[in-house]
C-alpha cells in the first residue's frame, strides 16, 4: 500500500483550498498513491465565523464533501478528508469532522474531533469550544483491501489511550490530520508522532497545515509517515505539498513479533484512578 499525507497552507478562502487540494491529491495519485490524507480544516482555516461560513452539512451536498466524493471515486483511492467544518442539525456549536471516503466514493466512516484544543500557546489563546462540540466516539475504518486504521484530529495527539485503543481494537494505521501551532510542533510534534508509532506499533500519517493563517495564527507543517519501529519513512518540506511512502505490513507484522508489546499487555493490572480534576 502507497499513502501520502497533504500539506497545505489553507486560509479563509475555501475555494482556493479546495483546488489546492485537488491538484495535491491527485499528485499524489499520480505518484503511485492509493491512500491519500488531507490536513486539519483543510477547506478553511481562520476564526469561528470563518468556520461557521465555511461549514457544511455531510449530507447537503457542500462544495468540499461533493469534491472529496467525486476525486476518491473518480481516482479509485481511499481518501481520508482530513476535517472540515460540520453543520448538524439541532447542534448550535460546529463538529471538527474527518470523514473517509472509499474509492467507490461513498462515505465510509466519520470521525468528530474528541479533545478540544482549549489552551495558551506563545502568549496566543486558542478556544475551541467555544466555536465547536467534541465528538465521543473512537471510530476506525478500513481501506479497500481490509487494512484497518484509526482515525484522530491534531490535539488528540496527546492523548495516547485513544491510540491504544485503535491499536487494540485493530488498526495497522493510526491517522493525524492537524493544524498543529508553529511552538508546540517544533517542541513535541517529531516526538509524539513516533511515540504512538513504536508504543502501538503501527504506522502513523500526519498531514499538517504549514505556515501563516488568518488572524495571527502559524502553522508548523512537517507532515510525516513514520513506521512501526519509529522510524521516518518522509517528511515534507516546509511548503504546500504532499509525501508519500509505501507502508510494508510484513515488517510490520515482523515487529509485532519479535518485540509484542502490544501482546505483552496485563489489563487485569490496569485500574484507572479516581477522576481528579487538572
Amino acid at each position: 500500500m502507497r499513502a501520502a499525507a497533504v500539506q497545505l497552507n489553507s486560509k479563509t478562502d475555501k475555494q482556493r483550498n479546495i483546488e489546492t487540494a485537488d491538484r495535491l491529491t491527485r499528485a499524489a495519485a499520480a505518484d503511485g498513491a492509493d491512500f491519500v490524507l488531507l490536513p486539519e480544516k483543510w477547506t478553511t482555516l481562520g476564526e469561528p465565523e470563518d468556520y461557521r461560513r465555511a461549514a457544511e452539512p455531510l449530507d447537503g451536498g457542500g462544495p468540499a464533501i461533493e469534491w472529496a466524493r467525486s476525486t476518491a471515486r473518480e481516482l479509485g483511492i481511499d481518501l481520508v478528508a482530513g476535517s472540515i467544518s460540520e453543520q448538524r442539525e439541532g447542534h448550535h456549536k460546529l463538529g471538527n469532522t474527518s470523514i473517509h471516503f472509499g474509492p467507490d466514493g461513498e462515505m465510509k466512516a466519520i470521525y468528530r474531533k474528541i479533545h478540544m484544543f482549549d489552551v495558551v500557546v506563545g502568549g496566543l489563546e486558542y478556544r475551541e469550544s467555544e466555536a465547536e462540540e467534541p465528538g465521543e466516539e473512537i471510530v476506525l475504518s478500513e481501506t479497500r483491501d481490509g487494512v484497518r486504521f484509526g482515525m484522530t484530529v491534531c490535539y488528540d495527539l496527546r492523548f495516547p489511550e485513544l491510540y491504544r485503543i485503535e491499536a487494540i481494537r485493530g488498526a495497522r494505521i493510526l491517522l493525524v490530520p492537524a493544524a498543529f501551532t508553529k511552538i508546540t510542533g517544533q517542541a513535541h510534534w517529531e516526538t509524539l508522532l513516533r511515540a504512538r508509532a513504536i508504543e502501538n506499533q503501527c504506522f502513523v500519517i500526519a498531514a499538517d497545515q504549514i505556515g501563516q493563517h488568518p488572524p495571527d495564527k502559524e502553522s508548523f507543517g512537517g507532515s510525516m509517515i513514520v513506521d512501526p519501529w519509529g522510524e521516518l519513512l518522509a517528511r515534507a518540506p516546509d511548503e504546500e505539498t504532499f509525501i508519500a511512502a509505501d507502508l510494508d505490513f510484513t515488517r510490520q507484522a515482523e515487529v509485532r513479533d519479535q518485540l509484542p508489546s502490544l501482546a505483552n499487555r496485563m489489563p487485569g493490572a490496569y485500574m484507572w484512578p479516581q477522576e481528579v480534576s487538572a
